[in-house]
């Protein structure tokens, strides 16, 4: 049996939450029902509920956008969207005083720099200023909840791309870190979580019966989904993870790269679960756009073992060895966001080492979100 998501735990409790409310939804593409309807379509003709407002994220309502979004008419309801990836990215004061509650159904994929998590943080200090719930629809993590990766981010170089101190590979739903955040970063909002109904931790998204929508334009399978916590880590430096082709984040590259000589030393570093094969690429679009790249195919070989951060730290420390001059390493810290890590990358510290130097911080965060979680 498929695993129900949010809306259809919502849905087969006759919109209880919701009902004599004035609400207003934050969603994409993947706001969607067991069945592929949109939430947008069932709170919009859900029985004792008003949908008065829709809010967008990055990538916009239909995720079909990778540029800052302006405010529009939705075409199917007539309802106002407002953009959250544009002049702001939260919801006005003044477009929540006239709601009773903020609904908020977007998939994330269990990456602190996917910025939907972002998003939900920005709605959930909003609800509190305005004195309304949120309501959390919850999805699972596609990725699995139960795996943990990377440094925590450092309070002080926090923002869009890293909301609050946790590691890249959180291992957490959305509703779980909307508790958390509530929480730790003392927002205490009224905050109403609907759990998932089904899901567990160690299950990957092909598992839940459910019908993969692309999270982004560039985010289009389970793969995809798996290495990005690691080859997404490389995409604020001077190289393409392959947006405009048609496999991102599965392999990545530049003009100046040595390809071959990467791969190899990559591959004798026997990286559990994944294998690296030179390829030549040319991106449509993007990140050197036009111009043929040299670069690696990361294959995953077997998932259980694969672990995305360390694969994409031994690949930083690789190409800065290969290509000091070339490679702007310190652009590496804006997704990595913590500077003893990228200190010891700089520094020549083998990945190893730099990985057991966060494993202080990932004990310290297992406690942390142990009281914040709903499935086993």
């Amino acid at each position: 049996m498929a695993v129900q998501c949010g809306i259809d735990a919502l849905v087969a409790d006759g919109y209880r939450q919701l009902r004599g409310q004035r609400v207003g939804l934050v969603t994409n593409h993947t706001g969607l029902t067991a069945d592929m309807r949109s939430t947008i379509d069932v709170l919009h003709t859900a029985p004792g509920v008003q949908l008065k407002a829709l809010f967008g994220p990055e990538h916009g309502i239909r995720g079909d956008r990778d540029e800052k979004i302006a405010d529009s008419i939705d075409s199917g309801t007539g309802l106002p969207v407002y953009s959250l990836y544009g002049a702001s990215n939260s919801p006005s004061d003044d477009v929540l005083k006239d709601l009773d509650a903020l609904v908020f159904d977007i998939q994330d994929i269990g990456c602190r720099f996917y910025t939907y998590i972002s998003t939900m943080g920005h709605c959930l200090e909003a609800c509190a200023r305005a004195g309304i719930h949120m309501v959390i629809l919850d999805r699972p993590n596609p990725i699995n909840g139960t795996l943990m990766e990377g440094p925590i981010a450092d309070e002080s170089a926090l923002s869009f791309v890293g909301w609050h101190p946790m590691p890249v590979r959180h291992g957490m739903t959305v509703g779980e870190l909307a508790r958390m955040f509530n929480v730790e970063r003392k927002i205490n909002a009224g905050l109403i979580v609907v759990p998932c109904v089904g899901w567990k931790r160690s299950d990957y998204f092909e598992e839940l019966g459910l019908v993969w929508t692309n999270q982004s334009p560039n985010m289009r399978c389970l793969n995809q989904a798996v290495l990005y916590p690691g080859i997404g880590l490389l995409e604020t430096t001077n190289l393409s993870v392959g947006r405009g082709t048609d496999t991102p984040f599965e392999h990545f590259g530049s003009p100046w790269l040595d390809c071959k000589k990467l791969a190899d030393q990559l591959q004798r570093r026997r990286l559990p679960g994944v294998a690296f094969i030179p390829r030549y690429f040319t991106p449509n679009g993007s990140v050197f756009q036009g111009q043929r790249c040299a670069g690696i195919n990361v294959a995953i070989t077997n998932r259980s073992q694969f672990r995305p951060v360390r694969t994409g730290m031994e690949i930083a420390s690789a190409i800065h060895r290969l290509h000091p001059q070339e490679w702007m390493v310190d652009r590496f810290h804006r997704l990595l966001l913590n500077e003893t890590a990228l200190t010891a990358l700089k520094a020549g510290i083998d990945p190893k080492d730099i990985e057991r130097s966060w494993a202080a911080g990932l004990k310290a965060f297992r406690g942390r979100r142990s009281s914040y979680l709903l499935y086993e």
